[in-house]
């Protein structure tokens, strides 16, 4: 607190939490990356969209960059902060603000989790869509730095659908009121889309109008065991021509063996290379019939090994355990990820190509992946032998990864599927994004941020 920056910024808000503990400059200076070391100036946790307006605008007058903090959930390194940044943390700004029940939209404050959000919009009969395995702890205001996609994509789509407006306070300061919550609004650029997957970098997304829907019908859950790779893409087009998919996921065996060992409990018996877990609607007995006429014609043609049919909500949870439960179970070897998309097209040749690649040149790691296959999203980990050293696995990681950009360019694909690019990926962007199209990115945030105080270094 002795830093005059900081003095002057608690004259300017007197009631303003700032912490300075080593203990908590580390806790808010990381995200699940864990691959640098964090060296945040200060923690700031502002209370209202007048203090983060303050901060943003005392940023500007002392060139102090900030780093917008959600849940700090992210794989990208995007919420680190190693330089001397201010930690922005919207997490005390986690209320339900107002729901409408015409419009069925719920607003809610930026550092309101994911969760939160689930539950406020169940006590009013209707669901938020987008979902995944970090729920309890990610933020709505990380989610849509991101465009956070998750395991109903197939259904719903990514954030980016499900966002009616926002209330951001771009990098000079200025608050900014985006679209309002309409459905039809053709009056010039969409800033509010603009700002959905910007990471932070555009401005400070302090409050988002959200729209809600119905839930969706009885569903049931099916865990299939697959024999080879090539059945995957078989199985999903057989499954989503005949029944109404929820969601379609799929992961190896290696990822099987870690979250069993995590305390996931086994579903079928015996060992298969490949997995799949999906959910569909089942509201009648009919739906249930097609389903199970879907298994049998998969295990005539050879796609499909064996599979069980969830028999109660216990189960189902079960078997999703060993799909959602995948991340935290791989968290303690601290793996280097990789979060890429192609077109659903476009996955069969990819996947011939990436195991390929994997598989020569990762000899003696253990690779475990897994994904959404019905949206072309694939996840990579490559786990740390104990026996390297950090720098020396990360090196070989980032040779391999070049590599994997060049093969995704082959296939028009994205290096970053729903993780965003924050510090791990920008050296691959120009492999998605064409120099042109970076230009104009980099032109656009100088538009918004014109003097760089938010989320420098990352993206580009």
């Amino acid at each position: 607190m002795t830093d005059a920056r900081l003095a002057e910024l608690i004259g300017r808000l007197p009631n303003l939490r700032l912490l300075t503990e080593p203990g908590d400059l580390e806790h808010y200076g990381r995200d699940w990356t864990r691959r640098w070391t964090p060296a945040p100036l200060a923690i700031a946790l502002p209370a209202s969209i007048d203090e983060v307006q303050a901060i943003i605008r005392w940023a500007n007058a002392h060139h102090v960059a900030i780093v917008p903090s959600g849940g700090r959930t992210g794989l990208s390194g995007g919420a680190v902060a190693a330089q001397g940044e201010l930690v922005l943390s919207l997490e005390r700004m986690n209320r339900v603000m107002a729901f409408d029940a015409v419009d069925r939209t719920l607003t809610v404050q930026s550092g309101i989790t994911l969760q939160a959000v689930h539950d406020a919009s169940h006590a009013h009969g209707l669901i938020y869509p987008v979902d995944f395995a970090a729920r309890g702890s990610c933020s709505i205001g990380g989610n849509i730095a991101t465009n956070a996609g998750g395991i109903r994509v197939i259904r719903y789509g990514n954030t980016r659908e499900w966002i009616a407006g926002l209330k951001v306070i771009a990098g000079n300061g200025e608050l900014l009121e985006l679209n309002r919550g309409l459905i039809k609004n053709s009056s010039g650029y969409d800033l509010r889309q603009l700002m959905i997957g910007s990471e932070g970098t555009l401005g400070v997304v302090v409050e988002a109008t959200l729209r809600l829907t119905d839930p969706p019908p009885p569903s049931q859950v099916m865990l299939l065991a697959l024999p080879d790779m090539d059945a995957l893409m078989q199985v999903f087009a057989v499954f989503r021509e005949k029944l109404s998919l929820q969601a379609f996921e799929f992961f190896t065996d290696v990822a099987q063996r870690h979250v069993l060992a995590h305390g996931a409990q086994r579903a079928i018996d015996g060992d298969y290379p490949y997995y799949v877990v999906t959910e569909f609607d089942a509201i009648d007995e009919q739906a249930m019939e097609a389903a199970l006429a879907a298994f049998e014609h998969c295990v005539e043609q050879g796609w499909a090994s064996d599979g069980v049919i969830a028999q109660s909500e216990a189960q189902a949870a079960a078997l999703w355990r060993l799909r959602e439960g995948i991340t935290e179970s791989l968290a303690p070897h601290r793996p280097y990820k990789n979060d890429i998309s192609v077109r659903i097209a476009a996955v069969p040749a990819f996947l011939q190509e990436m195991q390929e690649l994997l598989a020569r040149e990762y000899p003696h790691f253990d690779v475990v992946w897994f994904g959404h296959i019905g949206d072309g999203n694939l996840h990579i980990n490559v786990l740390k032998p104990d026996a390297l050293a950090d720098a020396e696995f990360i090196s070989q990681c980032e040779h391999v990864t070049k590599l994997l950009a060049e093969t995704l360019h082959r296939h028009g694909g994205s290096i970053s599927a729903e993780h965003g690019i924050g510090l791990v990926k920008r050296a691959y962007l120009e492999s998605t994004r064409s120099a042109a199209e970076i230009a104009l990115m980099r032109g656009v945030r100088q538009v918004f941020d014109p003097n760089g105080v938010l989320n420098p270094g990352k993206l580009f």
